[in-house]
């Protein structure tokens, strides 16, 4: 993710230690071109993403059943009992939420994952698969990788079929991979999902995906890597290439540096309009919601709500089968982010 919340039980940098690093590195570059591109090129003529915001959104644009949650490292590493994940139970019954990231771990710089860090992995999918039937969980694996800010994972060469197989034995029922910062147009990353997905569509498994948002203007992502070596945003056909090779994609649709709701709304809808024209019909296309309340120069947690994400979302949508939101984190997530999620989309 591109703004990683601390976890207020107790997460420690071993076992979030992607997000964190990527937190450190690259927030304050990333507020920089996202305020500068974002109010200057994006909304251009003044009211852009006001107008992307009005209007009332279709009636039908609710829930299908197919929505997400993220899911802090505490599930895997022992820090959970089987009485939090009755109450996670009861907390997503009536909802849409059928698929579950889960943190099974920060991947090594060589792609290899340390069995250490998700000794109750097992158990968990075991636990989670009796109490909500039908859920669907993912091991949600990630890395920094390699940049001029220093080293990473390098995805010409790595090879993240060892720790897929790995997080698949433990019972998961897909992989979500969470890469950052990925340019736009990497030919190793294609490579590295095209690997990961012939294992687990060979397996009856599923491969899931998050990315970065989409240029708002053709060669925005060329602008943003000219002015801070990081790829904020992703041409539109890259991300249909991605798509081509995963069964889902997440996109991370926040950290937008807007400073009102009804901004990142306008924002949201538009990253939603572009997604769904990027993403075949036949991949499940995700919209991530900003379920944490922290402030950074690239994240005004007053703006940036579920409410306001979920209204985009509504607005762009088309109505299409495959196609829900996710929530971003459940540590973070708030008994008003829950509330936003049930009465804006599940209704």
């Amino acid at each position: 993710m591109d703004a990683q919340p601390d976890d207020d039980e107790g997460m420690d940098e071993v076992a979030m230690g992607t997000a964190v690093r990527r937190v450190r590195r690259w927030v304050a570059r990333l507020a920089g071109v996202t305020a500068l591109a974002l109010l200057g090129t994006v909304l251009g003529a003044a009211g852009g993403l006001w107008a992307n915001d009005a209007g009332t959104p279709r009636a039908e644009a609710v829930t299908r059943g197919g929505d997400a949650l993220w899911m802090g490292h505490a599930w895997v590493d022992g820090r959970k009992s089987q009485a939090d994940v009755a109450a996670l139970a009861a907390q997503l019954r009536g909802t849409g939420i059928h698929d579950l990231f889960v943190h099974a771990g920060p991947l090594a710089n060589d792609g290899r994952l340390d069995p250490a860090l998700d000794p109750r992995a097992a158990w968990l999918v075991r636990a989670l698969h009796r109490a909500i039937p039908g859920v669907r969980v993912q091991a949600w694996l990630g890395d920094v990788v390699d940049t001029p800010e220093g080293p990473g994972m390098d995805l010409s060469r790595v090879d993240l079929v060892p720790a897929s197989e790995q997080v698949l034995a433990d019972g998961f029922d897909g992989v979500h991979l969470d890469l950052e910062p990925v340019p736009s147009g990497d030919r190793g990353f294609l490579r590295v999902l095209a690997q990961v997905h012939a294992l687990t569509s060979a397996r009856g498994r599923v491969l899931s995906v998050s990315v970065p948002q989409t240029d708002p203007l053709p060669g925005l992502h060329e602008v943003a890597g000219l002015l801070t070596n990081h790829p904020k945003w992703w041409s539109s056909d890259y991300l249909h290439q991605v798509a081509l090779r995963v069964d889902q994609v997440a996109v991370m649709a926040y950290d937008s540096a807007l400073p009102l709701p009804s901004l990142f709304s306008g924002y949201v809808e538009q990253q939603t309009r572009l997604a769904l024209a990027a993403v075949p019909p036949g991949v499940d296309l995700l919209i991530g919601l900003p379920a944490y309340t922290e402030s950074t120069m690239s994240h005004h947690g007053s703006a940036e709500t579920v409410a306001a994400a979920v209204r985009g979302v509504r607005l762009a949508d088309s109505g299409r089968r495959l196609f829900g939101v996710a929530l971003y984190v459940d540590f973070t997530a708030t008994p008003e982010d829950w509330a936003a999620y049930r009465e804006g989309w599940v209704r």
